[in-house]
């Protein structure tokens, strides 16, 4: 054998680096399950369905090709539930004359891969994962000389080096961005009329996988009864086409509104298929820019999904390559709260809180604001461990990769790397939340209040957490205006708040 080809559960590409100069006669594919990555956190069962089962759909269609894939099961005897393992087993039996892997979505992954083959005295090259439209070498040529990183600047820079939403040489519509047109909350009336998303149920081979999970995992959170993610790259087109058509243009109005017992709304439900490469954000981005040409969907709509995607997707993944491995040990903040243990569970009195993890359970799914103004806004307020919070979100969501998730739940939800992601911390009471959404009308705690049995805990967080870090604050022109209001608290009002702030903390620890 010539190349043993090392595909792991996050690179379904078949157009991927890996495979260029491929013989079938010479080279094999190599993919291996294993619990060790299904365990490093206590991951939820739908997002180990997704993984292992896309896998088997993926090596399905290679061998269907003719292509030679050396494929070991979960279940499988021999299985020793390790990548290191696995590998070592695997050139010992085919003797291949060197490796190819295309750069993982993990750091550690990439240099437990390194590591056996120097050990083993094994060629490994490692090739760049062309899924993505910036490398590192472009980020690097953007990063020099500034003194901060922004993905505003970033996000122009990709729209002029790619054409998209450009007109001779100038964004479609003269505005890079247009927020100041989304955002929009329901009221009370709530969503209005709209398609939910495409189903797409289990088949033989997803059904099996679940099987397997529920026996191997069964202590393993999460519910897999509405499982029905998109698993092939025929079905992640499929899954475009749906969006395209009948929620994208209503995206940008609603892209941070939230409703109960509503897990989809106008989201896409694409960025699990994307963490998976079995669809190309080249091609998600033409579908949505053609949509707006066509008059199928507004500008706003069009511009705030491929902002996502152009703009945060490639840069969170820049942010992470360049700061790892030390990235994921910040905690500017010095938070070393434990994580509450309704995380894992949903059950509290704060109505948001129990839709926002209620629904992660059940579906492995909560869209951004979920994530960054419900579940990661309250870790941050009471000031829990980073570490803590990454694993959490790295474990529950089906979509979830370390190069997207780390930087986005450190450095945007959690503000703990020094400002490296994001130039201030996303905080607000909770009268943000009820504004955003219906779920302050069926809890017991007042948004408007930040002390008494009644206040609601992430208004009285809100404001201690403002107190606590005033000094650091004050340096941030973007926060001036909320520091600017705490000074209009009385000494008596900032010591009931901290006392009840505290006694919040003391109860959750």
């Amino acid at each position: 054998m010539r190349h043993l080809l090392l595909i792991l559960g996050d690179q379904l590409d078949r157009h991927s680096f890996v495979f260029d100069g491929f013989d079938p006669i010479q080279d094999c594919v190599w993919m291996a399950e294993v619990s060790a990555e299904s365990t490093k956190v206590w991951t939820h069962k739908a997002r180990i369905v997704v993984f292992l089962s896309a896998m088997r759909h993926f090596a399905e269609s290679l061998r269907a090709e003719g292509i030679r894939v050396d494929y070991r099961k979960l279940e499988d005897f021999e299985n020793a539930g390790s990548f290191v393992a696995e590998l070592a087993s695997a050139i010992k039996r085919l003797k291949p004359q060197g490796l190819i892997l295309v750069e993982p979505g993990e750091w550690q992954v990439r240099e437990d891969f390194r590591l056996i083959a120097e050990a083993l005295a094994m060629p490994l090259e490692i090739r760049e994962d062309r899924h993505f439209l910036a490398s590192q070498a472009d980020f690097e040529k953007h990063a020099k000389g500034r003194k901060q990183l922004r993905m505003e600047f970033f996000y122009r820079e990709m729209r002029v080096k790619h054409q998209v939403l450009m007109d001779d040489g100038k964004p479609v519509g003269g505005e890079w961005n247009f927020d100041n047109e989304n955002r929009k909350s329901f009221a009370k009336q709530g969503p209005p009329l709209h398609a939910a998303p495409r189903r797409f149920l289990p088949d033989t081979i997803t059904r099996a996988v679940i099987d397997l999970v529920e026996q191997r995992f069964a202590s393993h959170p999460g519910q897999l009864a509405d499982f029905d993610w998109p698993l092939t790259s025929q079905e992640a087109q499929l899954a475009l086409e749906d969006f395209i058509e009948n929620r994208l243009s209503d995206f940008g109005d609603y892209q941070d509104a939230m409703w109960t017992r509503e897990p989809w709304l106008f989201h896409s439900r694409l960025s699990v298929v994307m963490n998976l490469k079995l669809l190309n954000p080249r091609v998600v981005i033409a579908a949505a820019e053609k949509a707006y040409r066509t008059g199928r969907a507004p500008l706003a709509a069009v511009e705030g999904f491929i902002r996502q995607i152009l703009g945060w997707r490639e840069y969170v993944r820049s942010i992470y390559w360049r700061f790892m491995p030390d990235y994921i040990n910040l905690n500017s903040l010095d938070a070393q709260q434990a994580l509450p243990g309704f995380y894992w569970t949903g059950e509290t009195d704060m109505n948001c809180l129990r839709e926002a993890i209620g629904q992660t359970l059940r579906y492995g799914h909560a869209h951004h604001i979920q994530r960054l103004m419900v579940t990661g806004l309250f870790s941050l307020l009471l000031g829990v461990k980073p570490r803590a919070v990454h694993e959490w979100y790295l474990a529950v969501y089906v979509d979830a990769v370390e190069w997207v998730e780390l930087p986005n739940t450190l450095g945007m939800s959690q503000h703990c790397d020094g400002g490296i992601m994001a130039s201030k911390p996303y905080i607000a009471s909770g009268k943000y939340i009820q504004r955003m959404s219906n779920y302050c009308s069926g809890c017991r705690f007042d948004p408007a209040k930040s002390t008494g049995p009644d206040a609601c805990p992430f208004t009285t967080l809100y404001w201690d957490f403002l107190m606590r870090h005033e000094t650091r604050l004050k340096k941030n022109q973007r926060m001036s205006m909320q520091v600017r209001n705490v000074s209009r608290l009385t000494v008596t009002e900032k010591a009931a708040i901290s006392e009840q702030a505290e006694s919040i903390r003391h109860s959750l620890a």
